[in-house]
C-alpha cells in the first residue's frame, strides 16, 4: 500500500541534518511505503514567533525541497499571523508563485485570534489547505499561543470555504474528536505523542473514514510507529487505505 504523509518536517535543524540530510530522510520514508509527503517547514527553528526574514528562510527551504524532489514533496507555506496583514499576504503570494500548496500555522498565536483573518482569506483566494497545530492545553496552560481543539474547530467554522486540518489527533484526543464532529470542512491528522489504543478507530467512528488523515510528524516522531497506528488498528483494509493515502489525495487534489 502506498502512503501519503500529510505532516512532516524534512528539514529539521535540531537534529543537525539540514539540506544534506534530506536524501536519507526521504529514503527512510520510502522504506516505509511513503511515496509522497507534505513538508511543513522547520517551524520552530527561530522560536515561537519568527520575524518576516526568518519566515522567508523557512519557506525558501520548503521551496527548495519541492523543486529538488517534485515527485515526492508537496510544500506548505509557514506563516506568523502576528506579523500583520501585509506581511501575511506578501508571503502567501510569494509562496504560491513558487509552488507551495497549503498554509501551516504553529504557536505564534491562538487560532481564535483576529490576526487569522488574512491567513484564511488568502487560503480561500488561492484554494489552499490550512494545517493548524492543535493540542489539548489543559495541563500546559499556554492557550494564548497554543491552539486547543475547540479553537481549531472555531477557525474552520468561521471560514467554511477553507479546508482545515487539525493536527495531532493524539495530542487532541477524544476531546478533539468530539469538538470536530459537526465541522465538515475540518480533517484531523493522526500525528502527535505516543499512540493510544482505539483512538484512530474512535475518530473514524465519530467523524467518518473520509475525515481522518495519516500524518507522522517525522523526524520528531517515527515513521514506523506512526504508520502502525493505522495498520495495527482494527480498521478494515479499505478504511486503512483511505486514511493512509486516498483522503489526502482528495484533500490536496492530487491524482
Amino acid at each position: 500500500m502506498s502512503i501519503l504523509d500529510v505532516h512532516t518536517h524534512p528539514l529539521f535543524r535540531d537534529d543537525g541534518r539540514g539540506r544534506e540530510g534530506v536524501k536519507s530522510f526521504l529514503a527512510s520514508a520510502r522504506s516505509q511505503g511513503i511515496d509522497h509527503l507534505v513538508a511543513l517547514g522547520d517551524v520552530l527553528a527561530y522560536g515561537r514567533s519568527p520575524n518576516a526574514a526568518q519566515i522567508r528562510k523557512i519557506n525558501d527551504d520548503t521551496v527548495w525541497l519541492v523543486k529538488t524532489y517534485p515527485e515526492m514533496v508537496t510544500g506548505f507555506c509557514y506563516l506568523n499571523p502576528t506579523l500583520g496583514e501585509r506581511a501575511v499576504w506578501r508571503e502567501v503570494e510569494r509562496c504560491v508563485e513558487l509552488g507551495l500548496r497549503g498554509l501551516k500555522l504553529e504557536i505564534a498565536n491562538n487560532a481564535r485570534d483576529a490576526c487569522m483573518r488574512p491567513v484564511m482569506a488568502s487560503a480561500e483566494r488561492h484554494d489552499l489547505v490550512v494545517l493548524q497545530h492543535a493540542w489539548s492545553m489543559t495541563k500546559i496552560r499556554q492557550r494564548r499561543y497554543h491552539t486547543d481543539p475547540e479553537d481549531a474547530v472555531l477557525l474552520a467554522r468561521r471560514f467554511p470555504n477553507v479546508r482545515v486540518i487539525m493536527a495531532h489527533l493524539t495530542g487532541c484526543g477524544v476531546r478533539g474528536v468530539l469538538a470536530a464532529r459537526s465541522c465538515d470542512n475540518l480533517w484531523v491528522d493522526t500525528s502527535g505523542a505516543a499512540p493510544e489504543a482505539r483512538l484512530v478507530e474512535y475518530a473514524v467512528e465519530q467523524l467518518g473514514a473520509g475525515r481522518v488523515l495519516y500524518g507522522s510528524d517525522a523526524p520528531i516522531r517515527d515513521f514506523a510507529v506512526a504508520i502502525a497506528r493505522i495498520t495495527d488498528s482494527g480498521l478494515d483494509a479499505a478504511t486503512q487505505r483511505r486514511i493512509l493515502r486516498d483522503n489526502a489525495c482528495e484533500l490536496l487534489r492530487r491524482p
